[in-house]
């Protein structure tokens, strides 16, 4: 018979993502048939599986942190928001249409709660643990009707519930009282434990609050989860995206942070390099110190331009391109760097035409069909800055509505310029330290050595991950409530 335990938390971002990946690498390590599972994300940071299906990021993470394959019944709502109150709604991984959130919450929720419940009975036949993640409070009194995602399931499954407070953002014990006092007697019954998460000083100073915590509730706390130093774990919130920037390194790297940015998890391998400081632009000044600026993909290829020329990030990267500062474009990025953009469905916006910022000999067309797909590059040699770029059987994938003139090419490379659609290109290891060393050329700095295994040093930051919260957690009082 599957066991069952969900976190559930006062709010966004409090950590329970985190804390799923952790206890699904915890009982991995001890034998058990452990499976991530989350009912509906809302997030513009996805991933596409093997069979061409679009999930959740965060849900990928739990996978790996269990030593699977991601699949899309581990998320089989996926909300990407569109603007204008309006979200691409995709069902086991597959769009179904846009709309706005009064027709979702309203009406369709709970029919996609239909491919919830059958996501979950056929991964409950092949996995002893189910270890799931809610989203946002289970306490807003104004979504709980139609909500899918936190005690609808928990009351489906009857699972015990762990409810989680961020005392880094202060006010966690309020929060926790407070969102028990506004659950449903039966929903308040659920909840089995309390955890505090991203503590930072010493736990002594905390005691006498989880006393009162403990008496307050009639709850437990489980435990107090320390504030992890350089997680290394991918997030799909963009509320993230504050805490992703890297200081040192002899290379500056300026992600610009637009304003419907998505799969910003291209970049965390970069960032993770030692001769790099990345950051996340949010002002075109920022740019005036980069040694490499980067744009990232879109969710709104065509209203993120547009956003860039208002927001003069364009005529910086134009100035700063023609100066010869690397830029590179991912997806949506690499559409803005190209020649025009047409949309004559209105796929994405009511501009029928967009000039690009015309750095790469590209024009894209957008279409109502959405292109999804794991991609491996059997071997890649292009000229950039000077350099030869070259590799063998780069892996990665593509998410995107819109088709380019790429004539057969992924890459497409001139001088200083460089685009792909391929999502994780810096993953692999060859292709980054390489990429990055042609920009230390440019710089007259020596050359390094490829020494980093992105993928090797994730499954190390699972398992230091899994240390720390089984150091953290009561393990006992979790067994015992695991049911």
């Amino acid at each position: 018979m599957t066991k069952f335990l969900m976190f559930q938390g006062t709010s966004s971002h409090v950590g329970k993502s985190i804390l799923t990946a952790a206890l699904c690498r915890i009982f991995f390590r001890q034998g058990r048939r452990v499976c991530p599972f989350k009912a509906q994300n809302m997030a513009l940071n996805s991933f596409v599986t093997a069979d061409g299906l679009e999930m959740g990021r965060a849900q990928v993470a739990q996978a790996e942190a269990a030593n699977l394959v991601p699949r899309v019944e581990m998320n089989p709502v996926l909300l990407k928001p569109t603007g204008n109150q309006t979200s691409q709604v995709i069902i086991n991984g597959l769009p179904v249409g846009v709309m706005s959130a009064a027709q979702y919450h309203q009406g369709y929720s709970l029919q996609a709660f239909e491919a919830v419940k059958a996501a979950l009975k056929k991964l409950s036949a092949e996995f002893d643990t189910i270890i799931i993640e809610g989203a946002g409070s289970p306490a807003e009194v104004n979504l709980k009707a139609n909500d899918i995602v936190n005690m609808r399931v928990a009351k489906f499954l009857n699972a015990p519930v762990i409810l989680v407070a961020d005392i880094d953002r202060g006010g966690a014990l309020a929060s926790l009282v407070g969102t028990l006092e506004l659950l449903d007697d039966d929903e308040r019954d659920l909840v089995k434990g309390l955890v505090i998460n991203k503590f930072r000083g010493d736990v002594n100073l905390l005691l006498p609050a989880v006393d009162f915590l403990e008496k307050k509730t009639s709850k437990p706390v489980l435990g107090i989860v320390p504030f992890i130093e350089k997680l290394g774990i991918d997030d799909e919130d963009s509320v993230s995206l504050d805490e992703k920037n890297s200081s040192g390194g002899e290379i500056s790297v300026a992600v610009i942070r637009l304003g419907k940015i998505s799969n910003f998890t291209d970049f965390d391998s970069l960032a993770g390099e030692s001769d790099v400081k990345l950051f996340y632009a949010t002002k075109p000044d920022e740019l005036d110190a980069a040694d490499v600026i980067i744009l990232p993909g879109s969710k709104n290829t065509s209203e993120d331009l547009i956003w860039l020329r208002t927001n003069h990030f364009a005529e910086k990267i134009l100035l700063y391109a023609a100066q010869g500062v690397p830029v590179v474009g991912i997806c949506g990025g690499f559409q803005m760097l190209g020649e025009k953009i047409f949309d004559p469905l209105k796929t994405e916006s009511n501009h029928l035409e967009l000039d690009g910022l015309k750095l790469l000999p590209i024009e894209t067309t957008f279409s109502a069909e959405k292109f999804t797909r794991q991609v491996t590059l059997p071997e890649i040699d292009f000229e950039f800055l000077g350099s030869r770029i070259v590799g063998k059987n780069l892996c990665g994938y593509e998410i995107h509505a819109g088709e380019s003139n790429l004539r057969g090419r992924k890459i497409i490379a001139a001088k200083n310029i460089l685009g792909t659609y391929v999502h994780g290109i810096f993953d692999n290891d060859d292709f980054r330290r390489n990429f990055l060393n042609a920009v230390r050329l440019k710089k007259n700095l020596e050359p390094l050595e490829s020494t980093k295994n992105f993928r090797a040093q994730k499954q190390k930051n699972y398992d230091r991950l899994a240390e720390i919260v089984s150091q953290s957690l009561n393990m006992n009082l979790l067994e015992e409530i695991l049911c």
